[in-house]
């Protein structure tokens, strides 16, 4: 059961008028209002079995007493113990049905914590009933019989869900709470809360990691320096190509505001010292919950800054080219509300973001909902998960793996072995994410075979948008990089002093495969005699016209010849052996010379440039396959001085 903060309870924002005049109270009993005000200060002072105390004496002195009712009532809300809350402010009710209109609104609220959505509906209709309300109250109470009618709704219409206690490897006695799942699904990241001799409160939260065995997950290992601390961290998250890590860290030496969000990049297979993200994304107050994108530069993050439709808003930052960070932007309000938005997490799809919301319509307290972007790249409005993933307490955090049909949360409801576990389930379809696939692998200098560091760029063939940056890791030379499905890309791999790798992925009609693709990647140096195959130069059949899909891989070709001037190249067109050959020569010269003249127009010299035909007298495959004679029809270039 959630904790409910009741926004004025209601005896406290009286106290001033019944202090200063006792007949505003609904006895005339001396002896009750005596009492009455010594539990008011005992209240004040959070006295509450004190303050208890004194009203039982009150209302044995007068039972009608409607405010000692109320304040006890109040007294239930602080604590916590909504049931005994909602029992004293109907007594009071009962009492004088009329007496405050603001009472019926309180009771609605309770009963909502509570899942009593009926009863808070029939309350809120009655406090709507009284007139001349402020239009202020009018709006909040029609939403809260929104979130009524929805939770009617959802109770007659459960969704699938069936949680799943991760077991003893990862749940303990103290609390866990879920961060991250890895893009192969080989390992888990979490936060557990654990004793500690050193903090005030007791308890430290520290970063642990479990890889799974075949089907289960192995015992926990703690993450170690330099991530944790003595101090708290929390709300760790890895990229999904596994180069960088964030989390949130409060009331450092370093920080801007009362929580920072911090980074740290993987160095020779080791997390470097974590870097605070500094003033251009941190802010002033409290920045946390952050979660990156399958696209390789966007952050998500909760954030309680000023410019904000809410007290906490969801705020996104772009990483640039030279690691620096854009000014964070709003996601805006198909997004956040008016109220409190946290916990985001951004699927590898890059299209699906889940979060937690006080302000949309739901069960009432902290929902989960999720919304994709539209064509335009704006998000839509959120969809609640529903009941019975989300209830009457409240639901903060949940993330997805990346073949998107298991979810996991942290929660304390289910009976598990601490107070908050981490469970899986499977996800429901409508709430699933796109399907992605990833490519993986390792980079290597082709002559020396040493692994290298190289920058990935995966554009869209459709549009020409570039989806997913990356960058291979320098020591060992591996990477990997979010594919989404249904789509067509073109990759470049490009590393200074080296002529880039091409290569294409065509995921469209491909079923549901979401199978990795694992290739290793070698680079040539840029010399005489190196040759390019160029994989995504398209024409149509038995044509010579650059397809738009071309562009891209044309404006490469044309980057690397201005970068370095005195490179020329010979660019040369192959075929298979379907049709004559004098024909197949003919169109492979063609084509040849459509790349030729783009460079031309593109700036690069003539003098710099060849081209020639080969027509079907240069395979590089069997001609018995079609996947055999796609390779063998060609674009190719070649360095024939430098």
């Amino acid at each position: 059961m959630k904790r409910l903060i009741l926004s004025l309870l209601f005896v406290a924002a009286f106290f001033p008028a019944f202090a200063q005049d006792p007949y505003a109270l609904s006895t005339t009993d001396k002896k009750a209002q005596k009492l009455f005000f010594e539990a008011v200060d005992q209240y004040s002072a959070r006295n509450y079995s004190g303050a208890l105390s004194l009203l039982d004496k009150a209302l044995k002195s007068d039972p009608s007493f409607i405010e000692a009712w109320v304040l006890i009532g109040d007294i239930g809300a602080d604590q916590g113990k909504l049931t005994d809350a909602l029992e004293a402010y109907q007594k009071g009710l009962s009492i004088d049905p009329d007496y405050a209109p603001r009472l019926w609104y309180i009771s609605g609220n309770v009963q909502l914590s509570l899942g009593k959505y009926a009863d808070a509906q029939a309350s809120y209709l009655r406090y709507l009933s009284f007139q001349r309300l402020p239009d202020k109250a009018r709006q909040v109470t029609a939403q809260q019989l929104k979130n009524c009618e929805f939770g009617i709704g959802a109770l007659d219409h459960p969704v699938p869900f069936r949680p799943v206690n991760l077991g003893d490897s990862i749940n303990t006695q103290y609390s866990e709470y879920v961060n991250t799942i890895t893009t192969d699904g080989g390992m888990i990241f979490f936060t557990r809360n654990i004793p500690s001799a050193e903090l005030n409160s007791g308890f430290q939260e520290e970063f642990f990691f479990s890889k799974k065995k075949d089907t289960a997950w192995g015992r926990s290992v703690n993450l170690g320096q330099p991530i944790n601390t003595a101090g708290n961290e929390g709300g760790l998250f890895i990229s999904p190509d596994g180069r960088f890590l964030f989390f949130a860290a409060c009331d450092r030496a370093d920080g801007v505001g009362s929580c920072d969000l911090y980074w740290s990049r993987k160095e020779d297979g080791r997390w470097g010292t974590p870097q605070n993200l500094g003033p251009a994304v941190n802010s002033g107050t409290w920045d946390s919950q952050p979660s990156f994108s399958g696209d390789g530069k966007t952050l998500y993050f909760a954030s309680k800054r000023p410019g904000g439709l809410g007290s906490s808003d969801i705020w996104k930052t772009i990483l640039l080219d030279d690691y620096n960070w854009s000014e964070p932007v709003n996601l805006g309000d198909s997004v956040n509300s008016s109220r409190e938005e946290m916990a985001p997490f951004i699927h590898p799809d890059d299209q699906t973001l889940y979060f937690s919301s006080k302000g949309h319509t739901g069960m009432g307290g902290y929902d989960l909902y999720y919304s994709k972007k539209d064509i335009f790249g704006n998000w839509k409005t959120p969809v609640n998960l529903g009941y019975p993933i989300n209830t009457n307490a409240d639901e903060i955090t949940l993330l997805v793996n990346s073949t998107g049909d298991v979810a996991y949360i942290s929660s304390d409801k289910y009976g598990g072995k601490g107070r908050q576990d981490i469970y899986s389930f499977d996800l429901y379809k409508e709430a699933q994410p796109e399907r992605v696939s990833y490519f993986k692998g390792i980079v290597y200098d082709k002559e020396t075979k040493r692994r290298l560091s190289a920058a990935f760029e995966l554009t869209d063939l459709g549009t020409g948008k570039m989806v997913v940056t990356s960058q291979s890791d320098p020591s060992t030379g591996e990477f990997l990089l979010i594919l989404p499905l249904n789509k067509d890309y073109a990759l470049t791999v490009s590393r200074e002093g080296y002529l880039f790798y091409s290569d294409h992925f065509s995921l469209t009609g491909n079923g549901n495969s979401q199978d990795p693709i694992t290739k290793e990647v070698p680079l040539q140096p840029v010399k005489v005699g190196e040759t390019v195959v160029l994989k995504n130069i398209f024409f149509d059949t038995d044509k010579f016209d650059l397809k738009p899909e071309s562009r891209t891989e044309l404006e490469k070709l044309s980057a690397l010849l201005k970068k370095n001037p005195k490179l020329k190249i010979e660019i040369s067109g192959h075929t298979d052996n379907v049709g004559t050959a004098d024909y197949n020569q003919k169109l492979s010269e063609n084509r040849a010379k459509a790349v030729y003249d783009y460079l031309v127009s593109a700036g690069i010299a003539s003098s710099r440039l060849t081209y020639a035909g080969h027509g079907l007298s240069r395979p590089i495959d069997t001609n018995d396959t079609e996947e055999g004679r796609a390779n063998n029809r060609r674009t190719e270039f070649s360095i024939t001085a430098n």
